[in-house]
C-alpha cells in the first residue's frame, strides 16, 4: 500500500497519486513526484467529489478511493501479440496510440518499440498492480484495452439517440460516472441500470445512455475547469455571482478544479442578457447601446436610483431586433469589437456601410444579435 502523502512530499508515491489525479481529471499539471498546491488542490477536488474528509492529506481512504476508481476490470484475454524493446510493427502503433491517449506516453507514433515507449509501458504496469517489466504481454494488453476502450463495440443504439428518455454521451479521458452523473442532474445508479453496467469503471470513447434530466429542475451542474472564476462562470450563463454563492452555499469566490456547482437554468433568461458595469458607465448610455430605456433596465434590475458601480452586472432586456447598437470608446479596433461580440470585421462594416476599418470614440455602430 502506498504510503500517507501531503504537501510538500515528493517521490515516486507522488508520481503515481498524480497520475491517477490526472486520469480521473483531478490534476492538468506535469508528472513531478512533487506534492505542490495543484496537486493538493486535485486532491481536495477529490475528495470533496467523493464524499471523503477533505483533508489534502492522501490517507489509506483517498488511497483506496483512487485504485478503486483507475484500476481496470478483468477483460477478455488480449489476442494481441507480446512486444518488447526494439520491435517496429502496426501494433507498437497502436499500443503508443493508446498510452498517449492514457497519458503515459508523451512521443510520437513511430511504431517503434523505443526507451520512451517501454518507459511509459512501465509506469501503466506499475499504476495497475502489474509487474513493471517494460514488456507488453497480454494482462498488459487487457489493462491497456479495458482503459482505452474497444471503440469498434462502444457504438450502441446509434438508431435509437431520438429517444426521448434519454441523450447519449461519450466518455472522455478522467471522465467518472459520479462527475458524469452530477452533470446530467441524475445518479450513478441510473446511468449504471440504464447502461447494464455491474462496476464503475469507464474507458475512452464508451457511449452512455444518460437519463434526461427532469424538466422541474431549474438549475444545471457545471464541473469547475483550472482558470475558472465565479465572475467568468456568471457572465457565461446570464447570471449573477451572488445567484451562484447562494444556490451552492459557498461562503467564499474560491474553487477549485473539478468542483461540481449548481447553475441557474438559462429557461428564463432568454429575455435578457447580462452586462457587467465599466468605470464611466450610465444608465443613458447603455440602454442607447442596447435599444432600451433606462426604466426598463431599472425596473428589471430593482434599481430605486440611476447610481451604478463598477462590476456591478445588470440584465439588459434583449431588443426585439437582430442588431443591438454599440458607442465606440477609445482604443477600440473593429477586430476587438468582433471577438467581444462573437462576429467578423465584414459583418460589421457590411451592416454599419464602412469602408474602412477606421473607428473614433462616440461612433455608434450596430452589431448582430
Amino acid at each position: 500500500m502506498n504510503v500517507m502523502l501531503m504537501f510538500g512530499d515528493i517521490g515516486d508515491d507522488v508520481k503515481i497519486l498524480q497520475e491517477k489525479l490526472k486520469i480521473l481529471g483531478f490534476y492538468h499539471g506535469f508528472i513531478t513526484g512533487s506534492f505542490e498546491a495543484a496537486t493538493l488542490e486535485g486532491v481536495k477536488a477529490l475528495q470533496q467529489a467523493y464524499g471523503l474528509n477533505v483533508t489534502g492529506v492522501v490517507d489509506e481512504n483517498t488511497w483506496n478511493l483512487l485504485y478503486e476508481l483507475t484500476s481496470p476490470a478483468i477483460a477478455p484475454i488480449s489476442i494481441y501479440p507480446t512486444l518488447s524493446y526494439g520491435e517496429q510493427n502496426q501494433y507498437v502503433t497502436d499500443l503508443q496510440t493508446k498510452l498517449k491517449t492514457l497519458l503515459y506516453y508523451s512521443g510520437s507514433i513511430n511504431s517503434v518499440f523505443d526507451l520512451e515507449t517501454e518507459n511509459a509501458v512501465k509506469r501503466l504496469q506499475m499504476n495497475n498492480d502489474i509487474t513493471a517489466n517494460g514488456i507488453v504481454d497480454s494482462t498488459t494488453w487487457n489493462v491497456i484495452n479495458t482503459l482505452y476502450g474497444n471503440l469498434n463495440s462502444c457504438v450502441t443504439d446509434t438508431n435509437n439517440n431520438s429517444n426521448n428518455n434519454y441523450i447519449s454521451y461519450t466518455v472522455k479521458n478522467g471522465d467518472t460516472l459520479y462527475a458524469i452523473a452530477r452533470q446530467y442532474n441524475t445518479t450513478v445508479d441510473a446511468i449504471k441500470s440504464l447502461n447494464n453496467l455491474t462496476s464503475n469503471t469507464l474507458y475512452p470513447g464508451q457511449i452512455l445512455k444518460i437519463p434526461r434530466a427532469n424538466n422541474s429542475n431549474n438549475y444545471i451542474s457545471y464541473i469547475v475547469k483550472s482558470g475558472d472564476t465565479l465572475y467568468a462562470i456568471a457572465r457565461q450563463y446570464n447570471t449573477t455571482v451572488d445567484t451562484i454563492k447562494s444556490l451552492n452555499n459557498l461562503t467564499s469566490n474560491t474553487l477549485y478544479p473539478g468542483q461540481i456547482l449548481k447553475i441557474p437554468s438559462a429557461n428564463n433568461s432568454n429575455n435578457y442578457i447580462s452586462y457587467t458595469v465599466k468605470s464611466g458607465d450610465t444608465l443613458y448610455a447603455i440602454a442607447r447601446q442596447y435599444n432600451t430605456t433606462v426604466d426598463a433596465i431599472k425596473n428589471l434590475n430593482n434599481l430605486t436610483s440611476n447610481t451604478l458601480y463598477p462590476g456591478q452586472i445588470l440584465k439588459i432586456p434583449r431588443a426585439n431586433n437582430n442588431y443591438i447598437t454599440y458607442i465606440v470608446n477609445s482604443g477600440d479596433t473593429l477586430y476587438a469589437i468582433a471577438r467581444q461580440y462573437n462576429t467578423t470585421i465584414d459583418t460589421i462594416k457590411s451592416l454599419n456601410n464602412l469602408t474602412s476599418n477606421t473607428l473614433y470614440p462616440g461612433q455608434v455602430l450596430k452589431l448582430p444579435v
